[in-house]
């Protein structure tokens, strides 16, 4: 089996230039969060004996395999949100939202993200599209033309939405 401290010291200069070519995209990672992904991924490869006799070359061109496969299902399921973009169709900014009902901790505002990720949990693979949508600003024409659904569908999911919130504070609350 191969020392995997030697992989990892000859390997790390161009694992390094991988992630920073890789990385020039995706504003919620950095360098050093994609390299890690890669060790990781090399840790799990030589655990398995799967890098044992293997060139660098070979090596390499699998992380790099890995981290582009990593980073398509992170902006796949990734929703990034900006508090200066608009949400909904008034145009109305997170940051003016959070401003406007007072929130003055960043416990509580981690709290509300906290519930937003369990919400999305409980959303359809669908309504998390369309809710998507409307965090970009769309309209429900825009967003059934996008779906390739009517916009009459489109205000049909967004009152599933709707209820499911609903539900959902009324469960979290009890």
């Amino acid at each position: 089996m191969m020392d995997f401290e030697g992989v990892v010291r000859r390997l790390s200069p161009t694992l390094k230039r991988i992630t920073k070519k890789l990385n020039g995209h995706h504003s919620f990672f950095d360098d050093d969060d994609l390299y890690q992904e890669a060790l990781s991924h090399l840790w799990i490869a030589h655990n398995k004996g799967s890098i044992d006799g293997k060139t660098d070359s070979y090596i390499l061109q699998g992380c790099y395999y890995h981290l582009k496969n990593y980073l398509r299902k992170v902006r796949e399921h990734g929703v990034s949100l900006s508090l200066s973009s608009p949400v909904g169709e008034d145009g109305v900014c997170l940051e003016d939202l959070l401003v406007a009902e007072n929130i003055k901790s960043l416990e509580h505002i981690e709290g509300k993200m906290e519930v937003e990720s369990l919400e999305e949990k409980c959303l359809s693979w669908r309504e998390r599209e369309v809710l998507s949508c409307f965090l970009e600003g769309m309209s429900m024409r825009e967003i059934g033309g996008r779906l390739g659904v009517s916009h009459v569908m489109v205000l049909k999911i967004k009152n599933r939405i709707r209820d499911k919130y609903i539900e959902f504070q009324q469960h979290t609350a009890n």
